[in-house]
C-alpha cells in the first residue's frame, strides 16, 4: 500500500531540486506549492557529509584505495568512493566492490550511489543489482534502482520498472512513469491516465507533463480536468502547458538519454530532467 503521509516516507531526494520540476517556471511563488517530503531540519549534517558527493578530493586516488574506502568505516568516504568509482574503467574488482556495497552497506546513500555508479559502468552485474534494489527498504535507493534499470536497458527491464508504478513512495512511481513513457511512448497512456489521480502531487505533475506527449482525446480530457480541478497549482499549471505542447516533438526529445553536458545540477540524473521544449 502507498503511504498516505509522504512527509514520513524517507529522506528528501538528493538528486532533485524544485526548479527541475515540470511545473516550475520564472514565478518563484510556485515553490510554495511544491510538496515537501518531510519536515526539514538543519544542523545534523557535518560539512564532510554535505560534501560527500564531491569526488574531486579523490579523483587521483588509485582504484585500490577507493575500493578500500568503499569497504571502510567512514561513511562519507564510502559514499565518495562509490561515486568516484563510476569514473574509472570497468574492472571486475570495481564491479564486485560496488555490487557488494549496493546490496549490503548499512548506509542508504552508499547503496544509492553504488547502484548509480554500477549503472554508469554497465554490464550484467549492474542489471542484477539494480533489479534487487528495486525492493530496497529505502525509498530513494528504490527510485535510483529504477533510474539504473532505465539507463541500462529500459526495454529489457520494462517489467521490473513497471512494477515500481505500485511502489509506496512517489519518487519510485514517478521514475517508473518517466521510464515507461520513454520506452512505450503513446502506448503508456493507460498508466499515465491512472497516475493522473495519484495521491502525490509530484506524480500527478509528471503524469500531466508526460500526457502532453500523447495525441489522444483521453489525454486531452485528462489534461483539461487537471488544469481546472487539481488541488495543487503546480499540477494545474503543468497541465495547462502540456496542452500547448506538440506531442510528436515532445516524444522525440524525450525518448533518449540526455547528454552528460546538458545536466544543470551536480548529481542530477537523466531520468529526472525535463526536456527543453
Amino acid at each position: 500500500m502507498r503511504d498516505e503521509d509522504e512527509a514520513t516516507d524517507g529522506p528528501p531526494d538528493p538528486q532533485l531540486h524544485p526548479e527541475n520540476s515540470p511545473g516550475f517556471d520564472a514565478d518563484t511563488s510556485g515553490l510554495a506549492d511544491i510538496e515537501v517530503d518531510r519536515d526539514v531540519t538543519i544542523g545534523d549534517a557535518s560539512l564532510a557529509e554535505l560534501a560527500a558527493s564531491d569526488t574531486e578530493p579523490v579523483e587521483s586516488d588509485a582504484v585500490a584505495d577507493l575500493l578500500s574506502s568503499l569497504s571502510g568505516d567512514d561513511v562519507v568516504e564510502r559514499r565518495r568512493a562509490a561515486l568516484a568509482l563510476s569514473e574509472r574503467e570497468r574492472t571486475e574488482p570495481i564491479v564486485q566492490g560496488l555490487a557488494h556495497a549496493a546490496t549490503t552497506d548499512a548506509d542508504a546513500d552508499v547503496r544509492q550511489f553504488a547502484v548509480e555508479s554500477l549503472a554508469k559502468l554497465g554490464g550484467p552485474v549492474a542489471a542484477e543489482t539494480a533489479s534487487v534494489l528495486v525492493d530496497d527498504d529505502d525509498p530513494w535507493v528504490r527510485a535510483e534502482a529504477v533510474v539504473s534499470l532505465d539507463r541500462l536497458d529500459r526495454g529489457a527491464h520494462a517489467d521490473r520498472i513497471e512494477g515500481a508504478l505500485d511502489d509506496a513512495h512517489h519518487a519510485a512511481r514517478r521514475n517508473a512513469a518517466i521510464s515507461l513513457f520513454k520506452h512505450r511512448g503513446e502506448d503508456a497512456l493507460p498508466e499515465l491516465l491512472e497516475l493522473a489521480d495519484d495521491p502525490s502531487e509530484r506524480v500527478r505533475e509528471w503524469a500531466a507533463h508526460l500526457l502532453g506527449g500523447i495525441e489522444d482525446d483521453r489525454a486531452h480530457e485528462t489534461l483539461d480536468r487537471l488544469a481546472e480541478e487539481d488541488e495543487r497549482s503546480v499540477v494545474r499549471e503543468t497541465a495547462v502547458r502540456a496542452r500547448d505542447v506538440d506531442a510528436g516533438s515532445f516524444r522525440r526529445q524525450f525518448s533518449g538519454a540526455l547528454d552528460e553536458s546538458d545536466r544543470t545540477l551536480p548529481g542530477e540524473d537523466d531520468l529526472n530532467r525535463t526536456p527543453d521544449l
